[in-house]
């Protein structure tokens, strides 16, 4: 029986649903992850500024519906329209160097 504080290593779970670590599965796997996650930052913040997936579009003269792909992780953004995105929700992004 392990100790209650006792590490499990996780990793081959994850190789078993996600393939092996750096292969092409696993790559394609976090790809998708990163786009879902992606996606949900920019509904929580588009949410929080009390904006609509049509007025988002219109602001960005895009169609709603690639609003809508974004925001369910079925593409991801280019850094451009991510930051157009942020800027047009009257937010920014702030990338901090951590203190070493």
């Amino acid at each position: 029986m392990k100790a209650k504080d006792e590490l499990t290593d996780i990793m081959p779970e994850l190789e078993k649903e996600f393939g092996e670590f750096g292969s092409k599965q696993w790559e394609s796997s976090m790809e998708e992850a990163r786009s879902f996650y992606t996606g949900q930052i920019l509904r929580d913040v588009r949410k929080e500024a009390k904006v609509t997936q049509s007025e988002l579009a219109s602001r960005l003269n895009v169609a709603k519906s690639y609003i809508s792909r974004i925001e369910n992780g079925l593409i991801t953004p280019s850094v451009t329209v991510f930051y157009s995105i942020i800027e047009s929700l009257g937010m920014r992004v702030e990338i901090i160097k951590p203190v070493v």
